[in-house]
């Protein structure tokens, strides 16, 4: 695949941004812990297919979005109970309920399953998101890899928070030790930690974009960006009072 050269905006773009999207594009065409190369690409081509999706807008508009039957605009590769939660985390997320997802369970789309197509749908949106704040073309998606997927559960898993099992604060252990420091599990990092890989692609791609988990730590001003983390808070906090996240 052919990437967005980025020295060609006016403005001048971190080498470790470019950098950080080229290698996310290859793990996303790679086999995953449960779906395949072809499956994971096709999964970000519904991240876009959402935004014009004409039954995604009605049901937008509707007072309750399960009440409303219709059929999505895709490409035809994923099921359409696939489609249909993808399409909804792009444009109706904060309206997803716990049972949608058990739903969804018990009608062959287990949670890890779920917890990485999650995963793969917010971070191909937010790499998408930037190419748009910046005027410019989303990348073309990368040709899928063969192989199968790994199937992997981590060990240690609760049920105290959200919708789907994750490790506990304390369980980032083993396999596992890289995905937070101790004391830095807060829920937004334990979230997709039911599928660790989901959870290292998103560390990767929110490290450049934003900060890295030890990066946080830092409350005055990192030295690889431009603005200090005060006016960083003030913008994120900003977006997200926009995107209705209020985590």
């Amino acid at each position: 695949m052919s990437h967005f050269d980025y020295s060609e905006l006016e403005i001048a773009i971190r080498e470790d941004i470019p950098a950080t999207y080229a290698a996310y594009w290859q793990r996303l065409a790679a086999p995953g812990n449960w779906w395949t190369g072809t499956e994971r690409v096709a999964i970000a081509q519904e991240t876009r297919n959402a935004l014009t999706c004409a039954f995604c807008a009605e049901r937008k508009q509707a007072l309750s979005p399960y009440g409303v039957a219709g059929k999505h605009d895709h490409s035809g590769v994923l099921d359409e109970r696939v489609v249909d939660v993808v399409h909804r985390i792009i444009t109706d997320q904060n309206r997803i309920t716990q049972a949608f997802v058990d739903d969804n369970a018990a009608n062959g789309l287990s949670k890890p399953a779920y917890v990485e197509l999650v995963g793969i749908a917010v971070t191909v949106f937010s790499i998408d998101e930037f190419h748009r704040a910046l005027g410019v073309p989303v990348e073309a998606l990368p040709e899928p890899s063969v192989g199968e997927p790994s199937g992997y559960t981590p060990p240690n898993l609760v049920s105290d928070m959200g919708f789907v099992p994750t490790i506990p604060a304390e369980g980032a252990t083993a396999n596992e030790a890289d995905l937070w420091q101790p004391g830095f599990a807060h829920n937004v990092v334990r979230a997709l930690s039911l599928v660790p890989d989901a959870v290292r692609d998103w560390h990767k791609v929110a490290g450049a974009q934003y900060l890295s988990l030890p990066g946080m730590q830092n409350m005055v001003q990192d030295e690889n960006r431009s603005i200090n983390r005060m006016q960083m808070e003030l913008l994120a906090g900003r977006v997200s009072s926009v995107n209705e996240c209020f985590y």
